[in-house]
């Protein structure tokens, strides 16, 4: 299955006004924040990165599930299906996601 465009579109007019670029990963497409894995999609869902702390207690919330494309859950790493980033929720998944990610170094 290809990944859904018009999902990276909606992800792209917010995460480029943060400097974030662009990159073809994991059969999808994945957005780094000064070099850092932010955000991306995959099939239908988009994946977050939330770190170890905030991960786990997100998987809790509905539309939730671990990311695990290659039978090895990525920790801190959150997949939410369509209904899950419906409307403005997309943008609070993707602020959360830059929320951990500025914490990083860049590099």
């Amino acid at each position: 299955m290809a990944y859904d465009e018009k999902l990276d579109a909606r992800i792209t007019e917010v995460v480029a006004d943060w400097g974030a670029t662009r990159k073809k990963m994991f059969g999808g497409t994945c957005h780094l924040l000064h070099g850092n894995m932010l955000c991306g999609v995959h099939n239908d869902r988009l994946i977050v990165r939330l770190g170890e702390k905030a991960g786990p207690a997100a998987l809790e919330e509905p539309h939730t599930r671990p990311m695990d494309i290659t039978g090895r859950p990525m920790k801190g790493w959150v997949m939410v299906s369509p209904q899950g980033y419906a409307g403005r929720a997309l943008g609070d998944w993707l602020d959360r996601a830059r929320t951990f990610v500025s914490t990083l170094p860049p590099k």
